[in-house]
């Protein structure tokens, strides 16, 4: 009696042991169905792959371009600002070749990064890398306004200090500060933490308890939204200067025609470069300041789905990666719109412009207004009566010669 009771007891616990790990094994997998159908169609190794290979293709030419006009005599007064182009081709190549290969190896391991970086060196490697060569690129694009609007501004001050050697001096100097501060995490300042989808590494803005974490994020937005802001104050000054200028040399001359296409096409290449800036960097320095404020981070995103629907989650992992995609866009679209857009859209932009313009001209001319017709009406009755008091006046004469 004893032994049947005991080997019911046994029964019943293997049954309730056998339950609690069918209900765990259910859970787990609904899980993984949720962070499943959370990542699907927005996690992709199309995106990485497709970047790369665009972003060393334009920022490839784009350097050869600059090579070539760099060793021309006739380019010398253009030596800074090729200079300066020639930089940002380089840092945005080097941004591409050194963190795309990491992303492509995080993929091919199933979007398991312990595989790739067991120690957790290389995440580290990965955020100095996002880093530098994110700020770069924002710092360069203030230096290149700054010296836009100095050209145009102050021509006598700029042709008598701004020299290649000042340039070079700058662009060394802008590399060594940022690579600097990237590195501060290295050394206790900040940290570098894993990402939603969990394939890189970049600025952790949750942990507030990690020594000057908080500070670091916050620099790093700041150091962003200011260099935004110079370069869009800057552009806008060379803007208002060029036409000015525009204006006063509004004579039919063909230089004064010349001055005025290379005013449009300034004008028009300074509107694309301030629309892609803010369009690829504002959307990732405001989340990070609203993370910030919030001590929450992306990395996270795989840790909520116990408090989140699916839905809610993909929508908040989604929009963080979107955000540093954006701001890995501007990689690419630098060497075009700097560069290569000028070379082969702007001036066809212009010659379509110059030539809607000539249409309407002529179509007015063919078509007068009503004022216009007016006017010449008034003048053709003043014509005709001058002429009629001179044929009155001639006839008066001739009759007084005849007595």
């Amino acid at each position: 009696m004893t032994s049947k009771c005991q080997s019911s007891d046994v029964l019943q616990q293997n049954l309730t042991a056998g339950t609690m790990m069918w209900d765990s094994n259910l859970s787990k997998s609904s899980q993984d169905s949720a962070g499943k159908s959370a990542s699907c169609g927005t996690v992709s190794v199309f995106f990485p792959i497709t970047m790369m290979i665009t972003g060393m293709v334009g920022n490839t030419l784009a350097m050869l371009l600059v090579y070539s006009a760099y060793r021309k005599k006739e380019n010398k007064r253009k030596k800074s600002f090729l200079l300066c182009i020639g930089s940002l081709a380089l840092t945005d190549l080097f941004g591409q070749l050194l963190t795309s290969p990491i992303v492509i190896s995080v993929y091919r391991a199933d979007l398991k990064w312990k595989r790739v970086d067991p120690s957790g060196t290389l995440c580290a490697f990965f955020g100095v890398c996002m880093t530098t060569f994110g700020l770069c690129p924002l710092f360069l694009a203030s230096a290149m306004a700054i010296e836009r609007a100095l050209a145009i501004t102050a021509p006598h001050w700029y042709s008598n200090y701004m020299k290649t050697n000042v340039t070079k001096q700058v662009l060394v100097i802008i590399w060594c500060l940022v690579l600097l501060f990237a590195l501060l995490p290295i050394a206790g300042v900040g940290k570098y933490t894993l990402q939603w989808p969990g394939t890189w590494c970049f600025i952790s803005t949750g942990d507030k308890n990690v020594t000057g974490n908080t500070f670091f994020a916050t620099t790093f937005a700041a150091l962003g939204i200011f260099s935004l802001l110079v370069t869009l104050s800057c552009n806008v000054v060379t803007i208002r200067a060029l036409v000015t200028r525009c204006k006063t040399k509004a004579t039919s001359t063909q230089s004064s025609r010349q001055w005025e296409r290379l005013t449009t096409e300034t004008v028009i290449q300074l509107m694309g470069i301030m629309c892609v800036l803010l369009t690829c960097w504002s959307p990732l320095l405001i989340l990070m300041l609203k993370m910030i404020s919030t001590h929450t981070s992306s990395h996270q995103c795989s840790s909520a789905a116990v408090s989140l629907s699916p839905q809610d989650l993909q929508m908040d992992c989604n929009f963080f990666l979107t955000a540093i995609r954006l701001a890995s866009l501007n990689q690419i679209l630098d060497p075009w719109v700097y560069l290569l857009l000028r070379e082969i859209l702007l001036r066809k932009f212009c010659q379509v412009a110059s030539a809607v313009s000539k249409c309407s001209l002529n179509a007015r001319k063919e078509t007068p207004c009503p004022l216009d017709a007016l006017d010449k009406k008034a003048i053709h009755d003043d014509n005709v009566h001058k002429q009629s008091l001179t044929m009155e006046n001639s006839n008066l004469n001739g009759g007084n010669g005849e007595q």
